[in-house]
């Protein structure tokens, strides 16, 4: 191939790549949309429209002309830079994945998801499954056809985890949640049996929620969330949406009597708003300009969420902050006190509720389920059933309602299968690169007793977040950390905190 054919190649490529990127910012913004402020009555519409775009942006991810310029560049690969060879792999992976699926196939599941987000918050809200239940029904069918078609070597689920962890298969995932599992249940077994109790009652109490969204939108700015490049509102299922670097929003669910819920829900949503807000403006308008990874985009939300915002240092500097929006309920809270109760060990039904320790075996659970349901052996009119008897093998509790327990989450609403794991991953990382950074951050502590998170966010945009997905998750973990996952990092990050909480 001639140096003229090449670049018009790459220059057809790059302008391909710009377009898609910038229609799937658009569908961002309408899925945000939708979710948030759109009029319940015009939603069967909407999701028609939306359906019809997104199938749009698919025709062209998968297009003859995509193929062709992949096929043409791919031959001459080592001839371009590190961005470019990226965008060439990311693209290529899509492509090759999903080429076989119908247009015609794809739109009427766009559709479907868009018309079962609002079937699930219905059902949700009327702790009413039957109401979701031919939805669900109907993605899973939808998603075993996809299966197929992305094809696997060794399990079906291992199409799935790819979309959102490329290269993890369950061969790798079984022992590594085998082993966290294990580790985690002993550890919550000697909590159970310790006599000391934390002072949960404080988090308790009311905390009224115009105070709450106060709070919230006066720590934003502290934590390193630019609300001049974004924005934070309401909905059911806290989540983010980035339209681009410069304009990231996320939402938050407020409860009058659990305070803790908006607050560390806020936190966690932060930790991926900022990771988009800091990709280098290089990457705008390219498929690169995003997370590398589900897993790596969780590590961000779960680090700033619980290593960061669950942190007696943190606190140090915001517990009087708080005080001042209640100093009602806060008046007479010691900060040991206050930090023993946002750390309490409880197996509870909400997993986005759930305390640091229990909750990566909500996502085994899950994880469990969706195996189950991707290897024939479970059907989904059975899943309230099992979600109960699981919630009982895994954490010891059963669900009253179906609302606290299999409506609780939108992502099967949305297709979602193959997700939950990543949550776990990200803790995994998060560990990991605590670890390291505490080795380079030698004042760490003293950067969140002064309330000064500005070296630590400066850290994570050189390691993590201008990087966008550049790099491959473990090509980025291998770089930032100089070792391959290692899940004994968690496992000890784990042991010591609640060690030191509950004095065992």
């Amino acid at each position: 191939m001639t140096q003229s054919v090449l670049h018009t190649a790459l220059e057809r490529f790059q302008a391909l790549d710009e377009k898609i990127s910038h229609l799937e910012s658009i569908s961002g913004l309408l899925s945000w949309d939708q979710k948030v402020i759109a009029p319940k009555k015009g939603r069967a519409q909407f999701s028609k429209a939306y359906g019809a775009l997104q199938t749009e942006i698919f025709k062209l991810m998968i297009s003859q002309e995509m193929g062709e310029l992949l096929d043409q560049l791919s031959e001459s690969n080592e001839h371009f830079d590190t961005v470019t060879q990226a965008k060439i792999r990311l693209r290529k992976h899509f492509y090759n994945r999903s080429k076989r699926i119908p247009s015609d196939l794809y739109k009427e599941y766009s559709v479907l998801c868009s018309d079962a987000n609002d079937a699930w918050e219905e059902a949700r809200e009327k702790n009413d499954y039957s109401l979701f239940l031919p939805y669900l029904e109907k993605i899973v069918e939808i998603k075993k056809v996809f299966v197929e078609y992305y094809g696997y070597e060794k399990h079906p689920y291992d199409a799935l985890l790819d979309e959102f962890e490329p290269g993890l298969t369950v061969e790798v995932l079984d022992p590594l949640f085998a082993s966290l599992r294990e580790k985690s249940i002993a550890l919550l077994n000697k909590i159970k049996a310790t006599s000391h109790k934390t002072p949960v009652e404080i988090v308790k109490q009311p905390f009224t929620i115009e105070k709450q969204k106060e709070f919230n939108r006066y720590m934003l700015p502290q934590l390193g969330f630019d609300l001049d490049a974004g924005r934070l509102d309401e909905t059911v299922h806290p989540f983010a949406q980035t339209v681009n670097t410069g304009d990231v929003r996320i939402t938050t669910r407020y409860l009058e009597d659990n305070v803790l819920s908006a607050l560390f829900g806020t936190i966690h949503e932060a930790g991926h708003g900022i990771y988009e807000q800091q990709i280098s403006s290089k990457l705008e308008g390219t498929v690169l300009c995003s997370g590398t990874s589900f897993g790596i985009h969780e590590s961000q939300s779960r680090f700033l969420e619980n290593m960061v915002g669950r942190c007696e240092a943190f606190w140090q500097y915001f517990l009087p902050k708080l005080k001042e929006f209640f100093p009602t309920q806060l008046h007479k809270v010691e900060l040991q006190q206050f930090y023993e109760a946002i750390n309490t060990v409880h197996p509870s039904f909400i997993r986005v509720e759930a305390d640091e320790l229990t909750y990566n075996l909500h996502i085994m659970l899950r994880y469990e389920i969706e195996k189950e349901l991707f290897e024939g052996k479970l059907e989904v009119s059975e899943l309230p059933a099992v979600w109960n008897k699981k919630m009982e093998e895994f954490l010891g509790i059963v669900p009253p309602t179906n609302t606290l327990g299999v409506l609780q989450d939108v992502h099967w609403s949305f297709g979602g299968f193959g997700y939950f794991p990543s949550y776990s991953l990200g803790n995994l990382y998060a560990a990991q690169l605590l670890k390291t950074m505490k080795k380079e951050l030698t004042e760490f502590d003293q950067y969140l007793e002064n309330g000064h998170l500005q070296p630590i966010m400066s850290w994570l945009k050189e390691k993590i977040h201008q990087h966008g997905s550049l790099y491959t998750p473990n090509e980025l973990i291998v770089s930032v950390t100089g070792e391959q996952l290692n899940a004994a990092h968690l496992v000890e990050y784990l042991e010591e905190k609640y060690s030191r909480v509950y004095q065992l």
